[in-house]
């Protein structure tokens, strides 16, 4: 458990930005000692199998220049892993990976996927690479997780941001309850995906959530305040949570 869960500020959408143009700007490696600056407890950052925002270039960069960890979203594919094995960042976050989806859209299936996992678990674990898995909130997912040895899950809160806040209570008693079996496993919990200033709050204050990761809104609210100021703001609204 933990009294203030550490902030991971994704920086993919600053490439976004930069890729849309063919520019060398903005950079996401400014833009994550920007926010290391600002409060930040890490960076996330989805080399995509695409690139259509991240590249390989970036990752390098990022694990080169970060005072903080460097956590490495990807695909559970063997080229990703050699990838990883070679930048050998702080964490690797799997997750399911869909070229059409325009973000991703739920929790890897690590209970159907085990033994396929189980490889690539053993390969970065092996490169001195501590392993997480983004699930849903669902206690098989947890079990199976346990079961490959991994290190952390990161619960999928999106179902939680999308519902109408008169909604969401279910979905919250579900992230909680999912929080603690994950404690319960030995697994640090996480948090995220579509995490907000106004949804924040519930989510930091689950006593048994470790880190919560979020990279959109920031970079949205970036445009118009700042993104140091944007990461300040949500240092702060989770620090309310506590």
């Amino acid at each position: 458990m933990t009294a203030r869960p550490r902030l991971g500020v994704n920086v993919d959408h600053v490439a976004t930005v930069r890729n849309a143009r063919g520019t060398s700007y903005p950079d996401p490696v400014q833009a994550a000692l920007l926010a290391c600056e600002a409060g930040a407890d890490g960076i996330t950052a989805h080399l995509r199998e695409d690139r259509r925002h991240i590249r390989d270039e970036d990752m390098r960069r990022l694990k080169e220049a970060l005072p903080v960890p460097l956590n490495f979203e990807m695909a559970a594919t063997d080229a990703m892993v050699e990838i990883a094995a070679a930048i050998r960042p702080h964490a690797v976050c799997l997750v399911p990976e869909r070229r059409e989806e325009l973000t991703t859209e739920g929790g890897l299936n690590a209970a159907a996927l085990g033994t396929m996992l189980g490889a690539r678990v053993r390969a970065l674990a092996a490169a001195g690479i501590r392993v997480s898995l983004f699930v849903e909130p669902e206690r098989e997912q947890l079990h199976a997780a346990a079961a490959l040895g991994v290190a952390a899950v990161e619960l999928h809160t999106g179902r939680y941001c999308d519902l109408a806040e008169t909604a969401r209570h279910a979905e919250l008693e579900r992230l909680h309850a999912a929080a603690a079996e994950a404690a319960a496993l030995g697994l640090e919990c996480h948090a995220g995906h579509g995490l907000t200033c106004d949804n924040v709050g519930p989510i930091a204050a689950i006593p048994a959530v470790a880190e919560l990761n979020i990279g959109h809104f920031l970079v949205g609210e970036a445009i118009f305040v700042g993104l140091a100021e944007a990461v300040r703001r949500m240092r702060a609204a989770m620090g309310r949570a506590q």
